[in-house]
């Protein structure tokens, strides 16, 4: 076999030789942002620009306010306590999404009830979620994994008719649409991150969005020390904490804020580039094969798709490998489902029948929301890339010792 030809984790030659962008974009309106908060001498929460965020991620998402705070895992915290879940408690969730969208059930003393995805969009299912409910299930909290939005008609529905409460967890899907109308407006709340690793980040952050007053006066005293709207700076009307968004970060996310629908369309592009490309490698699947037509807008957080490696000719970690090292940026999803954490070997959980996220566990691969950013010629280095592995798959399968 010709160098060239050869797998580069056996010596041959790289498909691709540049990387994929950075994550973050850094430009000069960034910069400036900052500055500005600085010169301004008003470095905390109270910074204009955290009250002009809070109002443009409300509009963005169909909610009439928000409450910016300081990550995406104190927003669903605040979430729950808003709207009063605590001990005896329980509130459904999948198992497939970052360990705060459970722990933090957990830390307002409720108990994280786990039921399983959908096979093909890997989100939570409808039917395991609605067998999940007890006379005890206060809430569901929602994840659209990967920036897809979950069956939002289906859980709309579902919440009304079992009266629990909805709280969207959009960490993976600011921008996202469905049926024309933005995630996070759905449910009595919409929480957002902005971790270093978000769409939009501000290295760390988070936002409430709502349409009720009283549930957003809640939130929003909660994290600001037990406050009240209008109230005296020593005024303290209940149990609160400091959650507050500093004027630094609100400044870069509204910088970026302006960047994400350009990106959004790029990462669009990629996406369904890449998912037509990816239909020849046999032993290779997108996830999902094919958008909901009610889904308007996907953000993409995560490229997602699942190895068979019976038909594909190697393991996942094989096929990873091989790829990374012909400088396509893969990596496998999350090692396990939430539920096996070690943490909640002594916390108290449900669980039912998760086959569907355990199969994702053993099978996920991912790109990240900044390889889709590329030019549509390293986008096609990435479709190559997979072909090649799948051609010489047989290269990558253990030697067998000779009898």
């Amino acid at each position: 076999m010709k160098d060239h030809e050869a797998l580069a984790i056996h010596g041959g030659r790289p498909v691709l030789t540049t990387p994929a962008p950075p994550w973050p974009e850094v430009e000069e309106s960034d910069r400036r942002a900052l500055l500005e908060v600085l010169d301004s001498r008003i470095w905390g929460g109270y910074h204009p620009s955290v009250a002009e965020l809070e109002r443009r991620m409300a509009a963005m998402h169909g909610a009439t306010f928000g409450i910016a705070v300081a990550n995406g895992t104190v927003s669903l915290e605040i979430a729950l306590l808003a709207l009063g879940i605590g001990p005896g408690d329980e509130v459904i969730v999948p198992p497939i999404s970052f360990v705060a969208s459970a722990t933090a059930i957990a830390r307002v003393g409720a108990v994280p009830v786990f039921a399983d995805v959908d096979a093909q969009t890997i989100n939570l299912n409808p039917a395991p979620a609605t067998e999940a409910i007890t006379d005890r299930t206060r809430a569901i909290v929602l994840v659209h994994f990967a920036g897809l939005p979950a069956d939002l008609d289906a859980f709309v529905a579902l919440c009304r008719e079992r009266r629990l409460a909805l709280i969207e967890d959009c960490a993976h899907a600011p921008g996202a649409v469905w049926q024309g109308r933005p995630v996070g407006s759905f449910g009595a709340f919409g929480s957002f991150s902005f971790q270093a690793s978000k769409n939009l980040t501000a290295g760390e952050g988070g936002m409430l969005v709502t349409s009720d007053p009283g549930l957003a006066e809640v939130a929003r005293s909660i994290s600001n020390q037990g406050r009240r709207t209008g109230g005296a700076w020593y005024e303290h009307v209940r149990v609160g904490t400091n959650a507050r968004l500093t004027g630094f970060q609100a400044a870069l996310l509204l910088s970026q804020l302006d960047r994400l629908p350009a990106q959004m369309r790029r990462r669009t592009e990629s996406a369904e580039r890449l998912r037509r490309g990816l239909r020849a490698v046999d032993g290779l699947q997108v996830t999902p094969k094919t958008l909901d037509p009610r889904v308007d807008a996907h953000a993409y957080h995560i490229f997602s798709m699942m190895l068979h490696p019976g038909r594909f000719g190697a393991s996942r970690a094989q096929v990873v490998a091989a790829v990374a090292a012909e400088g396509v940026p893969a990596t496998t999803s999350y090692p396990h489902p939430l539920y096996r954490n070690p943490l909640f070997e002594r916390y108290p959980h449900r669980t039912g029948d998760c086959s569907h996220a355990e199969a994702y566990c053993r099978e996920g691969i991912w790109l990240a929301h900044q390889a889709l950013l590329a030019e549509p010629a390293w986008i096609d280095g990435v479709i190559a890339a997979f072909l090649k592995v799948r051609a010489h798959a047989g290269s990558l399968a253990p030697v067998r010792p000779s009898a």
